[in-house]
């Protein structure tokens, strides 16, 4: 437990890794959407690598987990579609008109680590696609809000499930957020589905990176051919969001703006 609460100096540096992140990802965001066919899943990658690196971070998510046999191979996740999380770029692969980006990025600085996603549309897209990005990233703002010291991790659980379920779509079960700082991932698993009043309190100084992760049709995820791209089992639209964010007394404050 005590590992789990960073202290002032660590979220002050934190917070730096997290201001580089932020802008990593608008770099990578603003790549995507100008996007007419021709940027490559590979080049918006490389924008959001430029920045961490020019910044004097370190891509959290390249070569990670080390030492596995399969370790995620590129800097930013970018994700189409009905995939949901860990896209890995590619040169041949090119962002239409209509498409769900979703980018995900992690970065090291100071030894501590920060992780955040977005979701856009390139170009109109479809209602069903402007729904469901506008949903997963008003389900983590309505997350946010039940996050303070003394609440319950299910508190923040069920209010997304709630919420995104009135909306007529399905969070995703099988992943889920997660502690951060120290590692890319640490305890405690925080699941975007729940009962409010149970799972761990919350104590002042815990970072977490929370994710809601929404599908179009259904709950159910699948593993690619690659073995690292997640997919809706049953097809259609999936978005996420994710913010880095420390519990203090009274709320919690975002790391990654």
């Amino acid at each position: 437990m005590g590992s789990m609460i960073k202290t002032t100096q660590e979220i002050a540096d934190l917070k730096e890794g997290g201001k580089i992140l932020r802008e990593a990802l608008n770099m990578a965001k603003e790549m995507a959407r100008s996007s007419t066919g021709q940027v490559s899943t590979m080049d918006i990658n490389l924008a959001a690598e430029k920045v961490i690196l020019d910044r004097g971070g370190k891509p959290a998510f390249k070569g990670y987990p080390e030492g596995d046999s399969n370790p995620f191979p590129a800097t930013a996740c970018v994700s189409l579609n009905n995939e949901i999380v860990h896209g890995v770029p590619s040169t041949n692969r090119f962002v239409q008109p209509g498409d769900i980006v979703k980018i995900d990025v992690g970065v090291k600085y100071k030894n501590l680590f920060t992780d955040a996603a977005l979701s856009i549309i390139v170009g109109k897209g479809s209602e069903t696609a402007k729904k469901i990005v506008k949903i997963t990233r008003e389900s983590l703002e309505i997350g946010l809000r039940e996050i303070k010291a003394g609440n319950f991790l299910g508190d923040y659980s069920q209010a997304v499930e709630q919420f995104v379920v009135k909306n007529g779509f399905y969070v995703v079960r099988g992943l889920v957020g997660h502690g951060v700082g120290y590692e890319v991932h640490e305890a405690p698993q925080i699941p975007n589905f729940g009962k409010a009043g149970t799972g761990m309190r919350w104590k002042e100084g815990m970072v977490i990176a929370l994710e809601p992760m929404v599908n179009e049709k259904n709950s159910s995820i699948k593993l690619g051919s690659d073995g690292l791209t997640f997919l809706t089992k049953k097809g259609g639209l999936s978005a996420h969001f994710e913010n880095t964010v420390v519990v203090t007394k009274n709320g919690c404050e975002i790391l990654t703006r």
